[in-house]
């Protein structure tokens, strides 16, 4: 991430707090932890880089800086209490709904989520629980 201003400002507003962060220095881009308590467990995010030193990191300089961050990537987050995330969302960040609260179905299940994307474009999936086979 070149800046980590937008991702605390909006993550905050998920319920995510930063519970680590290794500030920049002469020779360090800076790293940010951040964790999202919820009854169904912890979801942890971490993030590389608060300068445009990160567009020098040996795997991220193969890739012109206005790559996209997050193409083909999406982060399924579960919640215990979708309902009120969403509305929060709605009030708060409606600009980087992507889609709406839905009820979905296939074959083996049913389940409700709504997506998002990040200042930076990383999509987002928040979720009842679904069982993955982790059970």
């Amino acid at each position: 991430m070149p800046d980590f201003a937008p991702i605390k400002s909006f993550y905050s507003q998920l319920g995510f707090e930063i519970i680590s962060e290794d500030e920049k220095s002469s020779n360090y881009p800076g790293y940010l932890v951040l964790s999202r308590k919820d009854p169904l467990g912890n979801s942890i995010l971490n993030f590389y880089g608060d300068d445009d030193r990160v567009f020098n990191q040996s795997y991220f300089k193969k890739f012109p800086r206005d790559t996209m961050r997050g193409y083909a990537v999406e982060f399924t987050i579960s919640t215990s209490d979708l309902d009120t995330l969403y509305a929060h969302v709605q009030k708060h960040l409606s600009a980087n709904i992507m889609r709406g609260l839905q009820t979905l179905k296939d074959d083996n299940r049913e389940w409700r989520d709504f997506r998002m994307a990040d200042p930076y474009g990383y999509y987002l999936r928040f979720t009842d629980l679904l069982d993955w086979g982790q059970s």
